[in-house]
């Protein structure tokens, strides 16, 4: 791809991160194919517009928008595509960054309508100046992405730390985007990237994934994606089943659509379970967890596994978890053997 068959909007949705946004929009301004930044503050109670506003360049390339009423980021995303013109569009979170050159990377070949690399997790306790980060050399490996291995990718298990493949960030053609009428589910405020990347896969989408690394992103206690609700488990599990209704999917991602239903749906009766003991007391959560055997395999299991880590940490054998280094990566690389 050209120069100009590669300007690319970034796209910034961003609540309560003026002491973040800087970072990410300074990341996003010093790569060359950027030919826009847009971020929508979705109704921040901090100065996250104005922060923003702080951080351009004088380059003419940023926008900021600021929604009055707090919309979610599918709502905020959707926002900024519709007021950005570039034939590519990034997805930046308020919080991370990019690692300079990774466009220049991701757009090295033309064969995909999103492509996306590795990621770096870097907790925010571990974390200096993002300036000065440098991701090991990891040979790109590129692979494409079918529905089925998406969406066994984004089947969490318990104890093993977090690595789903909708975590990706990519680059998107918005031609494909517009061709096939897609955009972010504004119902979902949990899941949005993972539904719209599986529609478009399951539309055709040539879903490229190198191995190199050019995503940074903060891992934090507090962040927005740690604090969704009880019901966005449910959206996401019945966005599933829309998911299902798509014409002519083959039998074998229809399966790991249903595995991946059945596992957020499980999700949400064990925290609906917990809600209901929390509001209404131990005899209503009762009777809702032996309403039906579907709700009551996942609590049990829920509940005992919750037990059996609390004890260990009592007896001082610490949490069943495994520990979570300062920096780790999404996906496993294989080293170049270069210095990075």
């Amino acid at each position: 791809m050209s120069m100009m068959e590669s300007k690319v909007c970034v796209i910034i949705a961003a609540r309560n991160a003026a002491r973040t946004i800087a970072v990410a929009i300074a990341s996003a301004l010093r790569e060359p194919e950027v030919a826009e930044v847009v971020v929508v503050d979705d109704a921040s109670t901090d100065d996250t517009a104005q922060a923003a506003r702080a951080a351009d360049d004088g380059s003419g390339r940023l926008a900021v928008m600021r929604l009055d009423v707090n919309r979610g980021p599918s709502f905020a995303r959707n926002a900024a595509i519709a007021a950005s013109q570039s034939p590519f569009i990034a997805i930046l979170d308020a919080d991370d960054f990019f690692l300079a050159g990774r466009l220049h990377n991701l757009f090295a070949g033309a064969d995909w309508d999103f492509a996306a690399d590795n990621i770096m997790l870097i907790r925010d306790d571990a974390l200096s100046d993002v300036t000065k980060i440098v991701a090991p050399q990891f040979a790109a490996e590129p692979e494409f992405l079918d529905l089925e291995r998406f969406v066994e990718g984004n089947i969490s298990r318990r104890n093993v730390r977090r690595g789903e493949l909708g975590f990706l960030k990519p680059v998107i053609s918005r031609a494909f985007l517009d061709r096939h009428g897609l955009r972010y589910d504004e119902s979902l405020r949990l899941g949005e990237d993972y539904e719209l990347y599986a529609r478009a896969v399951a539309k055709g989408a040539r879903f490229k994934v190198i191995r190199s690394c050019g995503y940074g992103a903060i891992v934090r206690a507090d962040s927005l994606s740690g604090r969704h609700k009880t019901q966005d488990l449910k959206r996401l599990a019945d966005a599933d089943l829309a998911l299902l209704a798509i014409d002519s999917l083959p039998e074998g991602s229809k399966a790991v659509l249903r595995r991946h239903e059945r596992h957020v749906r499980d999700k949400y009766r064990l925290r609906n379970f917990l809600d209901v003991k929390a509001e209404r007391g131990l005899a209503s959560a009762a009777a809702y967890a032996f309403a039906s055997q579907s709700n009551l395999v996942p609590i049990v299991q829920g509940v005992a596994s919750d037990k059996l880590e609390a004890l260990f940490r009592r007896v001082g054998l610490g949490s069943r978890h495994q520990h979570v280094p300062p920096t780790r990566f999404l996906m496993a690389g294989t080293s170049t053997g270069k210095e990075p």
